[in-house]
């Protein structure tokens, strides 16, 4: 009957689905069963701990090989420290030199800057002396006085002179230009 009553026991698998599979049954070993167990068993315990025992050894082995390599590679020979600070000595003086450089450029694009606003500032005021220069000035009156007070006129067809120019950018003057 306690059989039956095992066998009919349900349990819930996943989305709730009941399925009618017995739970695995927990059965002690017995002691006589123990006591009278056959040779091949106690052989196989006795390779299984011969196995173990071997494993131990063999990491016993491996953690004493290790922690040699740790101890020779925590020595350091005098050449290989000498490497090492001349190494450290050189990369320390390239390093101060590109800091230096960098400073150095710096430096020269700040001052461009400033040299480039003062130009800034030099056209402003020229362009502004221009304008106030222009401003000032009334041709119409310089004009009328030119033609008034000193009889100036404008020049007729027969007093212009033309000249011809070769392909030269510039002309060179010799002599006075004649007058007529």
């Amino acid at each position: 009957m306690r059989n039956e009553a095992a066998e009919r026991k349900y349990y819930i698998d996943g989305n709730t689905v009941r399925r009618m599979e017995a739970a695995p049954a927990v059965t002690r070993p017995d002691r006589r069963i123990r006591e009278s167990r056959p040779e091949h068993v106690t052989r196989e315990r006795r390779e299984r701990e011969r196995r173990e025992r071997e494993r131990e050894i063999e990491l016993r082995n491996r953690k004493r090989a290790a922690r040699r390599n740790q101890e020779r590679a925590l020595r350091m020979s005098k050449s290989y420290v000498a490497f090492l600070t001349m190494a450290v000595m050189v990369f320390g003086i390239f390093t101060g030199a590109y800091i230096h450089i960098q400073s150095e450029m710096t430096a020269r694009m700040n001052q461009i800057s400033s040299l480039e606003s003062q130009i800034a500032d030099l056209k402003a005021d020229n362009d502004e002396a221009y304008k106030r220069i222009n401003t000032s000035v009334d041709l119409d009156s310089i004009r009328n006085t030119a033609m008034t007070e000193y009889g100036m006129s404008y020049a007729k067809e027969s007093q212009i002179v033309y000249y011809t120019v070769n392909d030269d950018d510039y002309m060179n003057q010799y002599s006075e230009i004649p007058r007529e």
